[in-house]
């Protein structure tokens, strides 16, 4: 139309209402920053979208996370943390194996093992440490203060009282205290108290063995302990009814059967408590051995002591019938006589005459008592006990041999008992001897013995010539039943049985009319034996002013040898020839003989020459 300005896409000013435009060439609408749109609503619902949004990923995020904790935990974990939640549960108990017995040759108890309990407690799990306490002080006789101190510690396991007979065990189980438990604790016996005490041993606070048979044996006394594993509810107490069995059980130890007789035994060891009761005698030993076996049928010593209550005597625990040596003097006789048949330089009737004195180096070796020039028999020599005669004999033997042969019937080497603490005692090797010693070690001096190794060197002699080494353990039987027989060594010839049986005369000489022993016969016996009576040496001084060993060895039945008993005493006086051994080995000889039911000797005692008649 004429007179009408049109712009772009219709006339300016047009006829059509303003509003919004839609299409190519609409108008767009323009704010300055910061200006609100008219309502707000619409960048609103953007923002609210974005949130949405992001914590849904996040939403998401934490779900994928737990989901794959979850799968590790219940998949890979999951054995573990199941293993672990019931071992919270479980509790592990020990279980003691139950000690050998030791028992002598009639199967007579020396040692055993009693039922007992050792209350413990896990204070973790106790409710009220003082009422619990409180329940306790009257049963096991432990002061309320003492028991509550122990139950409120941070410790889980705690021990209230060792040792505990069953009767209070019983009593404790029965007021059903939770966190208190029971385990075993087993208490060793020894109903024979001081007899046999210094063989049988005994065993410490842990129950290990630390003297004599308890000692050597005592891996095979102590068996392996177990333990049991149960479970427990909240309060520590077991769960009957679950059938958890993790148990480990215990193998209870063997018993071990010695080669002592408990009888003889308490007549050795009463009647070496008469000696040390005499006012003279400060220490007795013995050993009764058997001649055909070597095995030890008594040993023991005064004073002794109770295994059970070995804290009243802890200055004498061992056993010095094999780990105390002394110079035995006169009984070490019969080995350089032994040499001397053996080597031919003698018989029982050779005939020297005999000075109370011989020369020895820068010393004077006398007689017992002083004497003119006698024309003695070598059987005389022994039954008088003459220094000078025996050393007479020795010079004849020669220092080497005579080394030989005191070697052969065990002197210095163990005897290889089955006892700790055993001594070899002490002999010097024969190129070292100087003349007073060369002079000395045949009578007895200037070498050193245990009772133990004196009582074997008779035994060789009553055997015919033939040793065996001694042994104190007859057999070990496991708890399954199966024994096992104890070591037997293999005789062994030191001397020929002409030799031994020549001796065996001679050493019933010195028992007989005119020798050093009256007091060692037996009425009805034939005894064969030797007195002895050395100086002990000093080990202050050096010198030989520490008293008197007094010994007596012998056999019987001299005509058909059965037992070997040594004897020997420690007086600081010192007093006859072997006098005070001699009845005391004669009261132990002779219960044995007739314990035994031995026939007396059906010959009688022959005579003898103990000075040569021209």
């Amino acid at each position: 139309m004429p007179g009408t300005v049109r712009g772009p896409g219709g006339p300016r000013g047009g006829g059509r209402p303003a509003g919004p435009r839609t299409g190519p060439g609409a108008f767009t609408s323009r704010r300055a920053p910061g200006s609100r749109r008219s309502g707000g609503a619409g960048l609103t619902v953007v923002q609210r979208n974005r949130r949405n949004r992001v914590g849904l990923a996040l939403l998401v995020t934490m779900l994928l996370v737990v989901v794959g904790r979850l799968a590790v935990v219940q998949g890979v974990d999951g054995a573990e943390y199941a293993a672990a939640a019931s071992q919270d549960r479980l509790r592990t108990y020990p279980l003691a194996a139950i000690r050998g017995e030791v028992l002598d040759r009639e199967g007579r108890p020396f040692a055993y093992t009693a039922d007992a309990s050792r209350v413990v407690a896990d204070p973790t799990v106790v409710a009220d440490p003082a009422r619990t306490a409180l329940a306790l002080t009257t049963v096991l006789g432990k002061p309320v203060g003492e028991l509550t101190d122990l139950l409120s510690r941070s410790s889980r396991y705690v021990v209230l009282a060792e040792k505990v007979a069953p009767e209070i065990a019983n009593e404790i189980d029965d007021l059903g205290l939770g966190g208190v438990f029971l385990e075993d604790d087993p208490v060793r016996r020894y109903p024979a108290g001081t007899v046999g005490g210094q063989v049988v041993g005994f065993v410490g606070t842990d129950g290990a063995g630390l003297a004599g048979i308890e000692q050597t044996f005592d891996e095979v006394l102590a068996g392996t302990p177990g333990q049991r594993r149960v479970e427990v509810g909240s309060g520590g107490n077991p769960i009957p009814s679950r059938g958890i069995d993790e148990s480990e059980p215990a193998v209870d130890g063997s018993s071990v059967t010695l080669t002592v007789d408990q009888d003889l035994q308490y007549v050795v060891e009463q009647r070496l408590q008469e000696a040390c009761a005499d006012g003279d005698t400060t220490r007795a030993s013995a050993v009764v051995l058997d001649v055909r076996t070597g095995q030890v049928a008594a040993m023991g010593a005064c004073p002794g002591y109770d295994p059970g209550r070995v804290g009243e005597t802890p200055d004498r625990l061992g056993n010095p019938v094999v780990s105390d040596v002394f110079e035995p003097g006169s009984v070490m006789k019969a080995i350089s006589l032994a040499a001397a048949l053996e080597e031919g330089v003698a018989t029982p009737d050779t005939h020297f005459l005999v000075e109370d004195r011989i020369e020895a180096g820068d010393r004077v070796v006398r007689d017992a008592r002083d004497h003119e020039p006698i024309d003695w028999t070598v059987t005389g020599i022994l039954a008088k006990s003459s220094n000078v005669g025996t050393i007479m004999l020795a010079r004849e033997v020669g220092d080497e041999k005579l080394e030989h042969y005191l070697r052969a019937f065990g002197i210095g080497s163990r005897t290889g008992i089955e006892l700790p603490g055993e001594s070899a005692g002490i002999l010097q090797d024969s190129a070292d001897w100087t003349a007073s010693r060369a002079a000395n070690v045949p009578i007895g001096q200037g070498v050193s013995v245990t009772t133990l190794q004196m009582a074997s060197v008779y035994q060789a002699i009553a055997n015919g010539g033939v040793r065996i080494e001694p042994r104190i353990v007859h057999s070990v039987t496991a708890p399954d039943g199966r024994e096992t027989p104890g070591e037997r060594p293999e005789g062994v010839r030191v001397v020929s049985k002409a030799t031994a049986d020549s001796l065996a005369y001679m050493l019933e000489a010195v028992v007989g009319p005119g020798g050093t022993a009256p007091m060692g016969q037996i009425e009805g016996f034939r005894v064969a034996g030797k007195t002895g009576t050395a100086q002990r040496p000093d080990p202050e001084t050096g010198g030989y002013t520490g008293g008197y060993v007094t010994t007596f060895v012998g056999f019987a039945p001299a005509d058909d040898p059965q037992y070997v008993v040594a004897v020997d005493l420690e007086r600081p006086t010192g007093g006859a020839e072997g006098g005070p051994a001699a009845p005391v080995f004669a009261d132990i000889m002779r219960y044995a003989l007739t314990a035994d039911g031995v026939v007396p000797s059906g010959t009688a005692r022959p005579e003898f020459e103990l000075v040569h008649a021209p």
